[in-house]
């Protein structure tokens, strides 16, 4: 009986050793956490933009903007982008085509204004690039415009782990573009 319980006993020391130990994670020359790939799989769709509808509108909501909605059109403008975006092997608001954010969100079928775009290539979850385009002053404004009503967001992953992010932004209505940085 003494020697189970101590046997016991000592597995359970290892092992609480074991889960207690600090993780080793490699580190880059300038001495910071090399990033981790962070892995999208198929049937992630759904709780991936949610999540991410749910965190911009927490952040339109304290600064007083409207809340938003998916719309698939925006949600299918975005992979489409964001795809094209991986085969050009750069981030920009360009199509391989010529085409800009405005005609990509027609083709979709989408009948109101484009509000804006913001783009990411990064191995960084959604909510972390969220977090860098809240820090540039021209994604922030696009993703806080009161005159936005409508998301759509999509990505790209590489078979690397790459992801190429793109979150559109519309306004049900008219056609065409709303500027969001003119002068008034």
């Amino acid at each position: 009986m003494k020697r189970s319980t101590f046997l016991l006993g000592a597995a359970a020391m290892v092992l609480t050793a074991c889960a207690s130990a600090p993780s080793q994670s490699a580190l880059g020359p300038d001495g910071k956490p090399l990033p981790r790939v962070y892995r999208i799989r198929a049937g992630d769709t759904g709780r991936i933009q949610f999540r991410m509808l749910d965190a911009i509108n927490a952040l339109r909501q304290a600064s007083g903007a409207p809340a938003l909605e998916l719309n698939a059109r925006l949600n299918a403008a975005a992979a489409t982008h964001a795809r094209d975006m991986s085969v050009q092997n750069r981030p920009w608001h360009f199509g391989s085509d010529g085409s800009s954010p405005i005609t990509r969100i027609q083709r979709a079928g989408y009948s109101g204004k484009l509000v804006g775009e913001a783009i990411s290539e990064t191995y960084e979850t959604e909510l972390e690039t969220l977090g860098a385009w809240m820090e540039a002053p021209n994604t922030r404004t696009v993703i806080l415009d009161p005159s936005a009503r409508e998301m759509g967001f999509s990505w790209y992953q590489e078979s690397n782990g790459k992801i190429w992010w793109n979150l559109i932004l519309g306004s049900p209505g008219e056609t065409g573009f709303i500027p969001v940085n003119a002068p008034s």
